[in-house]
């Protein structure tokens, strides 16, 4: 960007007009105008490419470390209230919100989190009596049954 600048205001300062010169970079008349002003006020320095900032953070860097902080604790501690052991979006903006008094969007929490290294982890699910040995001894003689008994029924005749 900073070189199509220049080259644009160098064509201009050559003698092109500034309508020709914004057709062959696609840009507004206007805009070659405005850089050629700019580079009489400001010199070259000027046409420099300057770094966008972007939006200011909603948290300072204390409030991040306290976010961070919550998520090594378990949610169903009575300092946070929650009903399950799972850290999610919707829950991290809640507490922000109450405590910080900082919104949120849950969505965009999940994308911060995953930028400081932390990746959702869901706790893997088993029935309620999960006993491993006695899934093996099932997998091992039951259901070798089961398929035994299937294998020898003959189909009907009607």
């Amino acid at each position: 960007m900073e070189r199509r600048r220049r080259l644009a205001v160098r064509r201009v300062q050559e003698g092109r007009p500034a309508a020709e010169v914004a057709r062959f970079f696609g840009v507004h008349e206007r805009t070659v105008r405005r850089w050629v002003t700019t580079q009489q006020v400001e010199g070259d320095e000027g046409l420099a490419a300057k770094p966008q900032p972007g939006p200011k953070p909603k948290l300072t860097a204390q409030q991040e470390a306290e976010v961070l902080s919550w998520l090594s604790r378990n949610p169903t501690e009575a300092e946070f209230g929650f009903p399950t052991e799972l850290w999610t979006g919707a829950r991290i903006a809640q507490l922000i919100q109450r405590r910080m008094d900082v919104k949120m969007n849950p969505n965009y929490l999940i994308k911060w989190l995953r930028d400081r290294g932390i990746t959702p982890q869901m706790v893997r699910r088993r029935p309620r009596g999960h006993n491993p040995q006695e899934m093996q001894r099932w997998q091992s003689q039951e259901w070798p049954r089961i398929l035994k008994k299937r294998r020898s029924r003959r189909p009907r005749s009607f």
